[in-house]
């Protein structure tokens, strides 16, 4: 394969040495169809020449990237799963096939897998992904950047044509292999096997290993002092993600340690759900049955895996000064709810304090009212500039409800960030683009009946509307 010159192949993760992972074979699949391919998410890593051949090639058949990892890595790793410890985890049904250079920021970047064959860590499991659950994770990954989530991109999704039999699908389902971007899969969950090992000296390497690629400004000579930089930047990285989750009305429904990368991308999507209205008490898993990952019980959960972390720090740094940088989440969490409020509503900041009594009353209002939740951010995406679109709209009754004063008050201080941007065709809709559990059934439903893929391709496009005229809004005009 012809490499783009702005295409720079590492291999970052191999100088972990093998204690880190396990090298893999890949699923030797008979049959290909390529279902989806990213071709923006390609051009940043210098990808998007690919012939439709070399892309099943290198993608379905894992023929390695010239000059990048030579056999795939399935990762170690332990983890809390429902806060209950497992130390069987790893990489079950994926691994990482290659890691690069993004080309436009330089940052470091994973191809990893899914559903790409079994490892030492399947645990029985056949190591394979549903096309169905390929397919959910796609709308799941371009909703959520859409929304301006820090999220792990959907590259590449092939059809393999294996029979898989599940409890959770009627089976049998169709399979499939997906490939996605994201800057690391280190996990809380990798630290803590070290720990879990009692191997110290690996986890040192492994803070070091992390500084060096992912986090150099925390690097200082003295070991107690980056320790405690490192795990400040984790949770800052958490806590941000956590806030857009909530901004995107994203439940993310397994927030196992295993889950939550150091680099705070979401990512590893199963049975995820965006809330219809503000429900504190929705959750997206089935077998979720107290709640434990909420929608309102994501920022906390965040807090107690990075308790977690700070654990598996222990060695390196005082119990007072990892306590200290956790008690600084909260309002860390809180600064990062409000920026993420103000870029939903692509708001100029003001003063702190009308800042949080906008949020307050805005937040207070969607949980009461119980108004659809992506309309409402919708309705009043620019502030008050948009009043008479949203009083016109499809919830006009919701705003002239008493309830909705407060708001109003509040929304009469604030400007767009680009007015003129609020002119893009979305913003002249009735609806905003949503991404339902029943819309993500009724997209499935052609495919496994007929095969049909048009209403896949078009959410796809709708998205990417979305995201176009979302992205303009939060850029200050020149």
């Amino acid at each position: 394969m012809p490499i783009s010159p702005n295409f720079i192949p590492q291999t970052i993760h191999t100088t972990l040495g093998s204690h880190f992972y396990d090298e893999v074979e890949p699923a030797g699949f008979s049959e290909f169809t390529l279902r989806y391919r990213d071709n923006e998410a390609a051009k940043r890593i210098g990808l998007e020449t690919l012939s439709a051949e070399e892309w099943l090639v290198h993608f379905g058949r894992f023929k390695p990237l010239e000059g990048s990892i030579q056999k795939p890595l399935a990762l170690r790793y332990h983890g809390h799963q429902f806060r209950n410890y497992n130390p069987e985890l790893g990489d079950g049904r994926g691994f990482l096939y290659a890691q690069m250079r993004d080309i436009e920021d330089g940052r470091l970047l994973d191809l990893g897998t899914k559903g790409s064959g079994t490892t030492p860590w399947s645990r029985a499991g056949d190591g394979r992904l549903t096309l169905k659950g390929g397919v959910r994770e796609i709308l799941a990954t371009r909703m959520l950047a859409a929304l301006g989530v820090d999220t792990s991109k959907s590259l590449s999704l092939i059809e393999t044509h294996e029979k898989l039999v599940r409890g959770d699908e009627p089976s049998p389902t169709r399979s499939s292999v997906l490939v996605r971007l994201s800057h690391s899969h280190i996990r809380i969950g990798t630290f803590q096997r070290l720990s879990y090992l009692e191997e110290t000296n690996q986890i040192a390497r492994l803070i070091n290993h992390c500084i060096t690629h992912y986090m150099p400004h925390c690097a200082d000579e003295d070991g107690s002092r980056q320790t405690t930089k490192f795990l400040t930047q984790v949770c800052k990285n958490a806590a941000i993600t956590g806030a857009h989750w909530m901004q995107a009305g994203f439940v993310h429904g397994v927030l196992n340690t295993d889950n939550i990368n150091i680099t705070g991308e979401s990512f590893d999507y199963g049975p995820w759900r965006f809330a219809p209205t503000c429900d504190p008490k929705l959750t997206a898993a089935y077998f979720d049955e107290n709640g434990l990952y909420a929608f309102s019980r994501q920022p906390p959960t965040l807090l107690w895996n990075l308790t977690r972390l700070a654990e598996t720090l222990l060695p390196f740094a005082s119990k007072v000064d990892l306590e200290a940088v956790l008690e600084q989440y909260s309002s860390i969490y809180s600064e990062a709810f409000i920026d993420s409020f103000l870029q939903r509503l692509s708001l100029v900041r003001k003063s702190d304090n009308k800042n949080h009594k906008l949020a307050s009353a805005f937040w207070d209002f969607l949980e009461i009212s119980r108004i659809p939740f992506e309309q409402a951010f919708f309705d009043w995406h620019g502030g008050i500039i948009s009043k008479q679109r949203a009083i016109s709209g499809p919830c006009a009754s919701y705003y002239k409800n008493e309830k909705f004063k407060p708001v109003l008050e509040e929304l009469e201080a604030f400007e767009p960030l680009n007015a003129a941007a609020l002119s893009h065709p979305y913003f002249r809709r009735e609806k905003p683009v949503t991404m339902l559990i029943d819309e993500v059934e009724e997209i499935w439903a052609p495919i496994a009946d007929k095969d049909d893929w048009t209403l896949f391709e078009n959410k796809v496009l709708d998205i990417s509307l979305m995201q176009s005229a979302l992205a303009a809004s939060r850029q200050t005009p020149q």
